[in-house]
C-alpha cells in the first residue's frame, strides 16, 4: 500500500501559498484548506511534462477532462455521470456563481446551511441573491439537513439552495435518502439545488458518498454539481473546476454560459485534473484517505488528552475538524486567543454563521508532529 506523509516542516515553509505566507515562521498555520504532502505522482509527472514542451497556452475546446471524471466517479462513487453535460470553468466557487446567476433573479433569495464555508454567503450575493440561512441540525452525535426548515423556506418562495456536499466545516457525507428527499421537495416547489462537491474524494471509505444527481430523477431535474480535484490533491492554485449537469433542461443552463467561463479553466489545473482523476492516481488518493484516517482519530486522542473540555466529532469526510471550545470559555471567536497567545493558526468560527460561535476549524491535513505540536501549545493556554 502506498504511504502517504506530510514533507517536513522546514520544506513546507520554503512554499509561496496562503497557508506559509499568511503567518510569521513562529506560527504554526492549521486555518486554509491547504495541505502538507507532495503531489501525486501523476500531477507532478504531468505538470512536469507541460513545462518541457512549453504547454502553457490556452485550455482546448475539447479535452479528457469530463471522460476521465465519468470514469472516475464511476470508480469511486458508482455515478454514471454523462460527460456530454460536463463544462470546466476556473473554479467551484465560479461554477457556483455562474450557474446561480441564471437559475435565480436579483434579489431572490438561495438557502444556505450553517455553520457553512465562509464564502458560501458572500457567492450567493455575487450572484446578486439574497441568502436564507438554515441550519444544519445537530443530532447529537452528527449533523443534518433540517429538511423541514428547507421544505418551509421553498414554500416561503426561496428559488434555490447552495448544498455543501460533503458538509465544510463539519465533514458530513449527507446520507441518500437525505439527499433524495431535499430533491424532492425542491422539485415540488421547483426550486434549484446547486451542489459544491469539491470534498467528495475525501470521503472515508467507511462513510461512503452519493453524489447528489445520482439520487434519483427529482435530483437531475433541479440539481447542478460543482466538482474538483483541487482539496484532495492540493490544486487550489491551478485553478480548476467541472460544472455537471443530468437532464437537457439543466445542461442547456450551463452550455448558455458565457464562453469566457470556461476560458477562465486553468491550462496547469485542467492537465493536473486529468492526472489526479486517472486511474493510476487511485493508489495516491487511497494512501492520503488512510493517512486522514489516521490523523482524525489521533486529533480525537490529543484532544481527550490534553483539551478534553473540546468538543470534536470525527470527521465523515475531509481533512477539516470542527471543534467547539466554548466551555474554555475563551469567547465567541477563541481562534484569535489560540493565534496570538498560542502561535496557532485555526480558522475563526463565527465566519461560518452564528452557529460558529466558541468553535474553531483545524485542518488536519498535515503531519502527526505538527498536528501534536499545535494541540500542546493550545492546552498549554488552559489555567492562564
Amino acid at each position: 500500500m502506498l504511504e502517504v506523509t506530510a514533507l517536513p516542516l522546514a520544506e513546507l515553509r520554503r512554499r509561496s501559498s496562503e497557508k506559509w505566507r499568511e503567518y510569521p515562521a513562529d506560527v504554526l498555520p492549521l486555518f486554509v484548506a491547504e495541505t502538507d504532502f507532495a503531489l501525486a505522482p501523476e500531477i507532478e509527472a504531468a505538470l512536469r511534462r507541460a513545462i518541457d514542451l512549453g504547454d502553457t497556452g490556452y485550455v482546448a475546446s475539447r479535452t479528457p477532462l469530463p471522460q476521465t471524471y465519468a470514469e472516475f466517479a464511476r470508480r469511486r462513487f458508482g455515478w454514471e455521470a454523462d460527460p456530454a453535460r460536463m463544462r470546466s470553468t476556473a473554479d467551484v466557487s465560479m461554477g457556483i456563481v455562474e450557474i446561480l446567476r441564471r437559475v435565480t433573479q436579483p434579489g431572490e433569495r438561495v438557502i444556505v446551511t450553517p455553520p457553512v464555508y465562509p464564502p458560501f454567503y458572500e457567492l450567493v450575493a455575487e450572484a446578486g441573491a439574497e441568502v436564507e440561512r438554515v441550519p444544519l441540525r445537530d443530532t447529537g452525535s452528527g449533523w443534518e439537513l433540517d429538511l423541514d426548515g428547507i421544505r418551509a423556506a421553498f414554500a416561503d418562495g426561496v428559488t434555490a439552495m447552495l448544498l455543501c456536499n460533503p458538509h465544510n466545516p463539519t465533514g458530513t457525507v449527507h446520507s441518500r435518502d437525505s439527499l433524495a428527499a431535499l430533491a424532492e421537495i425542491a422539485d415540488e416547489y421547483g426550486a434549484a439545488v446547486v451542489s459544491d462537491e469539491i470534498h467528495a474524494p475525501l470521503a472515508q471509505p467507511s462513510a461512503g458518498f452519493t453524489p447528489f444527481l445520482d439520487t434519483g430523477d427529482a435530483a437531475e431535474r433541479v440539481g447542478y454539481a460543482v466538482v474538483s480535484a483541487s482539496k484532495a490533491f492540493n490544486l487550489a492554485g491551478l485553478k480548476c473546476a467541472l460544472m455537471v449537469t443530468a437532464t437537457d433542461a439543466t445542461s442547456s443552463v450551463v452550455r448558455g454560459l458565457p464562453v469566457e467561463v470556461e476560458w477562465r479553466t486553468g491550462q496547469f489545473g485542467l492537465l493536473a485534473a486529468v492526472a489526479a482523476f486517472s486511474e493510476e492516481s487511485d493508489p495516491w488518493l487511497d494512501g492520503l484517505l488512510r493517512t486522514l484516517d489516521h490523523n482524525r482519530v489521533l486529533l480525537e486522542d490529543l484532544l481527550a488528552a490534553k483539551l478534553p473540555e473540546a468538543r470534536y466529532r470525527i470527521p465523515d469526510a475531509g481533512y477539516l475538524a470542527w471543534i467547539d471550545l466554548s466551555a474554555l470559555g475563551w469567547g465567541d471567536n477563541p481562534a484569535r486567543r489560540i493565534l496570538k497567545e498560542a502561535k496557532v493558526a485555526l480558522h475563526f468560527g463565527p465566519a461560518f454563521g452564528d452557529e460558529g460561535r466558541g468553535h474553531v476549524r483545524l485542518n488536519f491535513g498535515t503531519s502527526t508532529e505538527i498536528l501534536t505540536e499545535a494541540i500542546e501549545r493550545i492546552a498549554a493556554l488552559v489555567g492562564r
